[in-house]
């Protein structure tokens, strides 16, 4: 299996190996064998998570298989030559047992005025899409983290498991933005356990929004949503007093759960999610990255067009899309924003405006258009939709994202 392949043309390479017709396929995922044909041969778009999801459960792959993922993450000055197998080793160090095991101790905890910048460090990375750069530090990261929850007590070892947690928080959300939905879920889980053991309900809520992201890179959309309302549930007695940080990452919890529910094509509670994030967003008054939410308005704007395309609501993504000033959020989400844009403007049949946009968007962040399966799709379908040689320009992307040899 290589990345120059389609979804839809992944979906008839498994269908195969299942040794499954395209009617008893078709009739699995509740389409026509029509319909399932035009999917496996580039007619259709397999643009929607819930669709692939669908497709997935019914062939019995994970979502990653479909869309062609993990993406091998590529050496970089940033990254240096050991990338996402150093930070596996990280993640399952026996170490991380030590209470059991009974082994000695670090002699000596690292400062935590040190610990907390290495945490920003990182998490500042992810914001601004250098991926290979967060990967490199993360080992490091931990492993200071891990000791300092470990070495302190009282006060500061509630300050250490915060830290620790927020390390594991950038981890899984780097993880998540390559593929390694495993990788990312361990992280996610670990952090989550670190943050109640902080005592800081922000730091809670936060990886909550991380479990949920990594419950959506496995397609458990459902368990998604049933999340973020027992998180909200634990996090709404405290909004009577809450700060900006606070309503922040309560806020961006809806966000994601917005995000679950739409690709469960539950459309009530997809809007009723963004109501309660626009709610809090009101409440905040202004864009702001308290905890690297990037909470605000214009975020809660972008997940409107977000959900819209999930939904395949592509007129309403489109022209949203292009009317909301993104510039004053973080790269990443400005990013992430543009390739919803793309994908609906090339549905729209749009694909000089889409290759803009993504091009628009590889220049912000290459890193982070090389590793999303939709700028990954969008570029192999205009390639499978061309009469004779693709243009130049899609042509070079195509290599840049590594989808075409050559």
């Amino acid at each position: 299996m290589t990345e120059n392949l389609t979804i839809g043309e992944r979906v008839a390479w498994y269908r195969r190996r299942r040794g499954l017709s395209q009617e008893v396929l078709a009739g699995l995922v509740g389409r026509t064998t029509d319909w399932l044909s035009k999917a496996e041969n580039n007619r259709i778009e397999l643009d929607r998570l819930s669709v692939i999801t669908s497709l997935a459960e019914a062939l019995d792959v994970s979502l990653g298989d479909l869309l062609a993922e993990p993406t091998l993450l590529e050496w970089s000055s940033d990254s240096g030559r050991r990338t996402v197998p150093a930070l596996r080793d990280a993640l399952m160090d026996y170490k991380q047992l030590t209470p059991l095991l009974g082994l000695p101790p670090d002699d000596e905890p690292p400062p935590l005025a040190g610990l907390r910048g290495a945490v920003k460090e990182v998490l500042d990375a992810y914001q601004v899409s250098q991926y290979g750069f967060a990967t490199r530090r993360l080992p490091l990261v931990l492993a200071d983290a891990l000791a300092a929850s470990r070495l302190y007590s009282g006060r500061d070892g509630e300050e250490a498991h915060a830290e620790l947690a927020l390390a594991y928080h950038g981890a899984a959300m780097v993880l998540g933005k390559v593929g390694e939905s495993e990788l990312a879920w361990i992280a996610a889980d670990r952090g989550l356990t670190a943050a109640q053991r902080s005592g800081k309900s922000t730091v809670t809520g936060s990886l909550f929004r991380a479990v949920t992201h990594c419950l959506m890179a496995t397609g458990r959309f459902t368990a998604a949503i049933q999340l973020v309302n027992d998180a909200a549930a634990v996090m709404q007695p405290g909004l009577g007093t809450a700060n900006d940080e606070y309503l922040s990452v309560y806020g961006t919890l809806f966000l994601a759960g917005a995000m679950a529910a739409a690709r469960a094509e539950d459309r009530a509670t997809t809007q009723t999610f963004l109501r309660e994030a626009d709610e809090v967003a009101q409440r905040l008054g202004a864009d702001a990255n308290h905890l690297w939410t990037a909470f605000g308005p214009t975020n809660v704007a972008t997940h409107c067009v977000a959900t819209a395309g999930e939904l395949g609501d592509i007129q309403i993504a489109a022209d949203l899309g292009q009317r909301i000033d993104t510039s004053g959020l973080p790269v990443e989400r400005r990013v992430r924003h543009s390739l919803e844009v793309a994908r609906a403007l090339s549905a729209w049949n749009r694909t000089d405006e889409a290759l803009a946009t993504l091009l628009d968007a590889e220049r912000a962040a290459p890193e982070q258009v090389r590793h999303h399966y939709l700028s990954r799709e969008l570029v192999i379908g205009w390639i499978r939709g061309t009469r004779g040689r693709p243009s130049q320009p899609v042509a070079d992307l195509a290599r840049r994202l590594g989808v075409v040899g050559g």
